[in-house]
C-alpha cells in the first residue's frame, strides 16, 4: 500500500509543482481518483481547467486520455464512437469504441452543460453506473475518473441530473496576483517537459488503491458525520440519501492518501466542496471548519488545514452587504436563511482575525446584525 500511495503523491506533487496555486484543485482531484467518483470544474476561461487535467493524465503511464469539448450539436458518435460499419454489414449493431470514451482510463469532458438529449441519457449512466450501454450492447466503463467543467452553472432542469452526477465541485480561479511570476515560469518549463520525465503509476496501481479505499474504516467519524449531514440538509444544501452514500468514499480517499486505514474528523474536509450554487461555497467552509478545526491528528490532510486567513476589510464588506439586505423588507425566508448562514459563516471568519481592533469591530457589527434579526423573528 504505502509504495502505491508515495507514487501517487509523488505524481500529483509533480502537478501541484507545475500548476502554482493550484494545490487544492490537484489534491481534489487526487481525492475523486482514489475514491473513483466525478469531479466537475467551474471557472472562467484560461485557468488551466484542461492543462490541469491533460497534465493529470500523464502520469497515469499507461492509461489512455479521452479529451472533448461538447457543444450543442455534439452526436453520440463523436463520444462513444461510430458504429462499426463491418458488423453493420452482418447485421449487428455494435460500437466501433477504439479511441473513443469506452475506452478511456481518464475523461474529461468539457464545456459539459452542452450535452444535448441525445447523448444525455447515455452519459449519466456512464457517470453514475461506469457502463456504456447501446441497442443490446452493454460495455463496462474502464475510466478511473470522469470530470466535467464548465465556466457556468447549469439554468436548465434537465441538466440537474447530470451536474448531481459530479460528486465533488472545484472551484477554480486565476491566481493571486502575488504567484503570477511563478506562474509564468511554471508555465515554460511545462511547455519544455518531455513526458518520460513526468513521475508516474500503473492504472493496475490506482486499481489497487481504489479497492483499498473501500476498506478504510469510517467508524471513528461515523457519528460525526452523521450528524454533519443532518447539519447541512437543515441549512438548506441537499444531499441525497444517494449523495451521502457516495460521500464516504471520499472521506476515506482522504484517510487513504495520508497513509491511514480509518479516518479522522479533519478527513471531513472534502464536504466543504459539494455546494450546488456558489453562494453555498463560503456556507460549507464555515459549517465544515467550525467542525474540523479541533482536529490537530498530525496526519491530517493537508487541505483540513488550509483555513485562509481573512482579509479585514473584506470581511466587513461583505458584512455590510447583509446589514444592507436584511433592512429590505420585502426578503422571503429562504432568502432570510441564506443571510442567516452568511453571518454565521463571517462570525466564524472573524475569529481568525489577526489584528484585535479590527476583529472587535467586526464582531460588533455582525452582533448589531444578529440583534436586529433576532428582533424581527
Amino acid at each position: 500500500m504505502t509504495q502505491n500511495i508515495d507514487k501517487l503523491n509523488t505524481a500529483l506533487n509533480y502537478v501541484k509543482e507545475t500548476f502554482v496555486g493550484k494545490n487544492d484543485v490537484v489534491d481534489l482531484l487526487g481525492i475523486c481518483l482514489l475514491a473513483r467518483e466525478n469531479a466537475f470544474l467551474y471557472g472562467p476561461p484560461g485557468t488551466a481547467k484542461s492543462a490541469i487535467i491533460r497534465t493529470l493524465a500523464k502520469t497515469v503511464k499507461d492509461g489512455k486520455n479521452f479529451e472533448y469539448l461538447l457543444t450543442r450539436f455534439t452526436e453520440p458518435n463523436e463520444i462513444f464512437g461510430p458504429f462499426d460499419i463491418r458488423k453493420l454489414k452482418e447485421g449487428e449493431l455494435l460500437t466501433n469504441t477504439e479511441g473513443m470514451m469506452p475506452e478511456a482510463s481518464m475523461v474529461f469532458l468539457d464545456e459539459i452543460f452542452n450535452a444535448n438529449s441525445a447523448i444525455l441519457n447515455s452519459l449519466l449512466m456512464a457517470l453514475n453506473e461506469k457502463i456504456f450501454k447501446r441497442g443490446k450492447e452493454t460495455k463496462h466503463l474502464p475510466a478511473l475518473m470522469f470530470v466535467g467543467a464548465s465556466n457556468v452553472l447549469p439554468e436548465d432542469e434537465a441538466l440537474n441530473a447530470l451536474f448531481d452526477r459530479f460528486l465533488i465541485r472545484i472551484n477554480v480561479d486565476n491566481v493571486n496576483p502575488e504567484l503570477l511570476q511563478q506562474v509564468l515560469l511554471a508555465g515554460r518549463k511545462l511547455e519544455n517537459m518531455i513526458d518520460s520525465e513526468i513521475p508516474g503509476i500503473q492504472t493496475s496501481e490506482i486499481k489497487e488503491l481504489q479497492n483499498l479505499c473501500k476498506t478504510v474504516d469510517l467508524k471513528p467519524i461515523y457519528e460525526v458525520y452523521l450528524n454533519t449531514i443532518i447539519n447541512l440538509r437543515n441549512t438548506g444544501i441537499a444531499i441525497s440519501d444517494r449523495r451521502a452514500v457516495k460521500l464516504q468514499n471520499l472521506i476515506a480517499a482522504s484517510a487513504l492518501i495520508c497513509g491511514r486505514n480509518e479516518a479522522i474528523v479533519s478527513d471531513l474536509w472534502v464536504l466543504k466542496h459539494i455546494w450546488d450554487t456558489e453562494e453555498q461555497i463560503e456556507i460549507l467552509e464555515g459549517i465544515i471548519n467550525r467542525i474540523i478545526e479541533k482536529d490537530d491528528h498530525p496526519k491530517s490532510h493537508p487541505q483540513s488545514l488550509q483555513n485562509k486567513t481573512p482579509n479585514p476589510e473584506e470581511v466587513m464588506k461583505d458584512v455590510k452587504i447583509l446589514i444592507e439586505k436584511w433592512e429590505n423588507e420585502n426578503l422571503s425566508f429562504e432568502d432570510q436563511n441564506v443571510i442567516k448562514d452568511k453571518l454565521r459563516y463571517l462570525q466564524t471568519r472573524c475569529d481568525w482575525i489577526g489584528n484585535p481592533e479590527q476583529k472587535q469591530y467586526i464582531q460588533k457589527e455582525i452582533e448589531s446584525l444578529w440583534q436586529k434579526i433576532l428582533q424581527t423573528v
